[in-house]
């Protein structure tokens, strides 16, 4: 029963595996496995059926027959380990290392070499030889069409035939069996080409393309601390300056014993308390959510990403109508659903819907990446003090308002907020607590 409940365990853990991934892991992996496959698939089909044979054919033909099988199955075993290897030097990450080809390549020469004196003492018929012949260059060749330009391994391939092609003749193997040999071995030289290459160089654009928006991002999140670098130094720079020289001026008058000296030190005073003003400003600006820019900074932003974003509702008086507060608030559920997408989601398209009912204003963000987004709450910790849609609830939930997150059928990710019309800012001027500021609120807040 133990074990029983340890392989459903595993199971399950490979399943929420699988469903943490995002699309394009998924697809890595499908890719990964899919070759993997390929070659194990040609081992216990064509390159063993026809060792079959060899059982009633004496001591030595059985004894090539399983040395061929164990050499197959050994190059299957490489095969799968030099994949991973084979991939990161094709994308260019990593170069392949040299060394691990020795091994593959005498395996290659010891199964040519056993399967030649299998056709010399008659161990297989002509069907098997010929199917032998197929699942020859199978395992070697998968991971070596990716290390090598496709000239390069046309060539090597058509060396590799003419000795394969010779050597059998040469035992008297017949022309009949050499042209079945000969068009297997194009065929296989062809299918691990178009199958193995065109799927990884799929594989390695999307890549590109991920990290292309990952860069896209940060470059977004450098340009809003670029901007709030330039806003504070336009605040703070003139000040400071006056500050200093009035500063300056005072100890001259107080060292001359001149009364002035005060009058200079209230106006330091000042403008100090001035400056101070000023940065709270800035700060409260930078950290006020604005309706109608929330939504063209979400769909600018997952349009560069190569998510189409389709807004609904945001011209008409759920969007203009609404109070000061109301869209305050849409705004802040805006940034952070939009940034949810970005971040954790690997959709395709987003929708964000406004509508005003009689006493309330809705806002629907929606995705079809439901998949690889992550449940009402964010990451772990994240306890509704302020960050994620948890830090929404509480924000929402000041103003007597709702936020609703779940999936929605199979590909489907909604998040619903309701805002009542009544909601008005706090004492502090505040729609409700608000998270410290981070890096580029408008773009990456923290978690879920």
């Amino acid at each position: 029963m133990k074990g029983l409940r340890g392989v459903i365990g595993r199971v399950r853990g490979w399943r929420r595996g699988w469903h943490e991934r995002s699309k394009l892991e998924r697809i890595d992996l499908y890719t990964r496995v899919t070759l993997c496959s390929i070659t194990w698939f040609f081992a216990v089909s064509w390159g063993l059926l026809p060792l079959g044979e060899t059982l009633d054919e004496g001591p030595v033909v059985m004894a090539l027959g399983g040395a061929f099988l164990a050499a197959n199955l050994a190059q299957s075993v490489l095969s799968n380990r030099n994949l991973t290897p084979a991939f990161d030097d094709y994308r260019g990450t990593t170069a392949f290392p040299p060394g691990r080809l020795r091994l593959p390549v005498a395996l290659q020469v010891l199964m040519t070499g056993l399967l030649v004196a299998l056709a010399a003492v008659g161990g297989v018929k002509e069907q098997g030889l010929v199917l032998l012949v197929l699942d020859l260059p199978v395992a070697f060749a998968i991971p070596y069409v990716l290390i090598v330009p496709v000239r390069r391994f046309l060539l090597h391939s058509a060396a590799f035939s003419a000795t394969v092609l010779a050597l059998l003749a040469a035992v008297g193997v017949p022309g009949g069996l050499l042209f079945g040999a000969f068009v297997s071995l194009v065929v296989v030289t062809l299918l691990v080409l178009v199958s193995a290459r065109p799927s990884v160089w799929s594989l390695s654009v999307m890549w590109q393309a991920e990290e292309a928006r990952d860069m896209q991002a940060r470059l977004a999140v450098a340009e809003e601390r670029l901007r709030f670098g330039r806003d504070m130094h336009d605040v703070l720079g003139r000040n400071l300056s006056v500050i200093a020289l009035k500063s300056e001026l005072a100890v001259e008058l107080a060292q001359r014993g001149n009364p002035a000296a005060m009058d200079q030190m209230v106006e330091v005073q000042r403008i100090a308390r001035a400056s101070q003003q000023e940065v709270r400003d800035v700060v409260r600006g930078y950290r006020e959510a604005d309706l109608p820019t929330e939504l063209m900074g979400a769909q600018g932003v997952l349009q560069a990403a190569g998510i189409t974003c389709t807004v609904e509702g945001a011209d008409g008086p759920a969007g203009i109508g609404a109070p000061a507060a109301v869209q305050a608030a849409l705004g802040w559920v805006v940034r952070e659903t939009a940034t949810n997408v970005l971040r954790h989601g690997d959709p395709r398209h987003c929708w964000i819907r406004l509508a005003r009912t009689r006493d309330a204003v809705v806002l629907e963000v929606e995705n079809d990446g439901a998949g690889a987004t992550r449940p009402l709450g964010g990451a772990d910790g994240d306890d509704g003090g302020g960050s994620g849609l948890a830090g929404l609830r509480v924000r929402l939930g000041a103003l007597g308002g709702s936020l609703s997150a779940g999936a929605v059928g199979d590909d489907l990710f909604r998040v619903t907020a309701t805002v009542p019309l009544t909601a008005r800012p706090d004492s502090n001027g505040r729609i409700a607590p608000s998270p410290e500021p981070s890096a580029a609120p408008s773009v990456l807040p923290e978690e879920r």
